[in-house]
Order: structure tokens, then sequence, then C-alpha cells
């Protein structure tokens, strides 16, 4: 582990020499907003930023995605045949990813890259990746990391820690492909910082005082799936909502996606998009029937699997890592945080004969 010192006058040329070596993407900003995209010659990430609306998950995962090509042209002798489309796996660094959405790559990751099965789109872009994390100095108040296994300084998922210390950043390298891109921006001359350690790990406790949100999940893991999934309080939970999926589409941590051919003329395209179990047709069976046909069966799914289906099948944690999107977008104020102390406090109610 190594800790260097970055001054920001050579921010900016450092960055622009990693270019190339990598792909940069990065916090920019949009009307009000931020959102990561790829930087453009001499673009910088802007760092100064609480987090963005949606997730950096699209970097790795995007939102469309196409798959395959073919065509319907029976005059050639390729028709019908699926070719698989070129994709640019060249290396990429995420710079200023927060650590809970550097988290979040950890846990989808058991999702695409299970012993049966590994999606090599997913699994590609993700291993040709750099993450160069920024920790989190002011979180906002609804972000509950320090509870779901993360925190505004956690380190696992990520390459690289960013600190920023005012005029300058420390940069704290965690795995080998941090110290690559630190020599490719030409940050690794110089004496490591050993005096850096202990101001780093001050403010890591400042900014872990200040989120003063918490859920307790210790109790899911040893409650009973049925008792969950039957208990009493989903209708109330979801009365309010509207199946938007604004909740799926901005959390790190959802991956269900849809996979649909588009046809123009004789040439044709396999594509695979972000799906939401919010949505009424994402169960909908070819044959008509619909398993989650009602609203509160589809909230419903959503919570459980999260919080109870997922933890269950990986024997640790939850599918969260309390970055409060899905809190901060609800349009009818559907907390997670309530949902999670409901499950986690739950007891069946025995009644005597």
């Amino acid at each position: 582990m190594k800790v260097i010192k970055i001054n920001k006058e050579n921010w900016a040329g450092g960055l622009e020499k990693s270019k190339g070596s990598y792909r940069l993407f990065g916090p920019v900003k949009n009307n009000e907003l931020h959102e990561f995209k790829q930087l453009d010659k001499e673009e910088l990430p802007d760092c100064d930023y609480f987090n963005t609306r949606l997730s950096p998950k699209s970097i790795i995962y995007p939102q469309s995605e196409t798959m395959f090509e073919f065509s319907l042209d029976e005059n050639r002798e390729d028709h019908h045949i699926l070719k698989e489309i070129d994709t640019d796996y060249s290396p990429r660094a995420i710079i200023g990813i927060r650590p809970c959405d550097a988290a979040a790559f950890l846990l989808v990751k058991r999702n695409f890259s299970t012993p049966e099965y590994k999606d090599s789109y997913w699994l590609n872009a993700y291993e040709t990746t750099t993450f160069i994390g920024l920790a989190c100095g002011n979180p906002h108040d609804t972000c509950f990391c320090t509870t779901t296994g993360c925190g505004p300084f956690n380190e696992e998922g990520l390459d690289l820690l960013l600190v920023d210390a005012g005029d300058c950043y420390f940069a704290k390298t965690i795995t080998s492909k941090g110290e690559n891109f630190l020599r490719a921006a030409g940050w690794d001359a110089g004496t490591d910082v050993e005096t850096v350690c202990e101001q780093i790990k001050t403010m890591k406790q400042e900014a872990e005082a200040k989120i003063t949100s918490f859920v307790a999940t210790d109790k899911l893991k040893d409650k009973k799936t049925t008792d969950l999934f039957d208990a009493p309080f989903w209708e109330e939970t979801a009365f309010a909502c509207i199946n938007c999926g604004a909740c799926t589409y901005a959390c790190p941590t959802c991956w269900c996606f849809d996979i649909q051919d588009e046809v123009s003329g004789y040439s044709g395209i396999r594509i695979r998009n972000w799906d939401s179990c919010m949505y009424p047709l994402f169960t909908l069976h070819g044959s008509g029937h619909n398993p989650r046909s009602t609203n509160m069966q589809r909230v419903r799914q959503r919570f459980m699997h999260k919080l109870k289906y997922y933890p269950d099948r990986y024997g640790e944690g939850i599918l969260c890592v309390g970055c409060g999107r899905c809190i901060r977008l609800c349009s009818v104020n559907i907390d997670i945080r309530r949902v999670c102390d409901l499950m986690n406090s739950y007891e069946v109610q025995v009644t005597s004969d």
C-alpha cells in the first residue's frame, strides 16, 4: 500500500497523460445535475459533487447494449446467422467514483459471474476497468452506507482511493491496477507520504460521524422467507407506488434486463436493455399469465430480493450499499430504510385458539 500526494496543479496534466493508456470516464455537470460520461479531450471530471442521480453502472452495463447483428436476406450465405458485435474492451478508468458505487459492482458481480454462468459482456467490461474512487467527505442525509457493509472511505471494489485535501489529493493505492494508473498519469514519482495515513483516518472518522441514517439487518438472515412473504405490511408499503421504475434505474445494484430483436428491412440486431421488476410486463408469460400482476406483488419482490433472497443465496450482506438514491428519487416517498426495519423487526403473531 502506498499513499502519495497529487497537487491539484498537476491534476489536469496527469489525467490528460493517462488518456494515452485509458479511456477516462468521470462525473460531469449537466445543467443542475452530475452524470458519469466518457471524458472528451481536455475535459476534466467535476469532483465537486455530492453524488450523481444515476449510478455509473452504465459504464460497465449499458442501458442498451447491442449483442449481435444478423441479416434476413436469403440471398446472402450468412442469412439468419447471429454475429457478435465487436465491442471496445480496451482499458478504461472511472475517475471519482464514490466508494458505495464501487462496492455495488462487487455485489452485482456475484450475479454475473456464478460458477454455472458467466456474463462475458459484463465481466469483460468490468475486468478492463480501473476504479479510481473519491472519498465522500459530505454524505447526503439519506445515505446509510455505514450500516450496509460500506462507508464514505470504503476501499472494497476500488483500485485507487482519492481523498480531497483542499489543494491536493491524497492517493492511496489498493491494487496493482491502481499503481499502473498512477504510473500512466506520471504521479508515481516521489516518496511515500506515511504521515498522511493518520490524516486520512481522521477525515474518515469525521465523514462517518456525519452519517445519521442507519438500517438494522441483523435479524433478516434468520427470518423465515415465507413469513416475510406473507407479512401484513406489504399492502400499505406498496399503496402509493406508481411503478415508475425510478428506484431500480437509479440503483447501482439493480441488474435486470430484457433481450429483444430489432429489424429494419433485412437487417437486424439483438440488444439487451435494462428492465425493472416494477414494470407489469416484467413477468408476463407467453401464455398471458402474470405471477406478479399486482402492484403489491411487484413492490414486495423488489424488497424481498434486495433484503432477503440475495443474502439467503450468498450468505452475507444485503443487495444495497446505502447510497440513498431510491429514497431521494421516489416520487411517493417509499423509503427502503423503513421497509428494512419492518422486515428486520417483523415477528409472526401467534394467536391462541
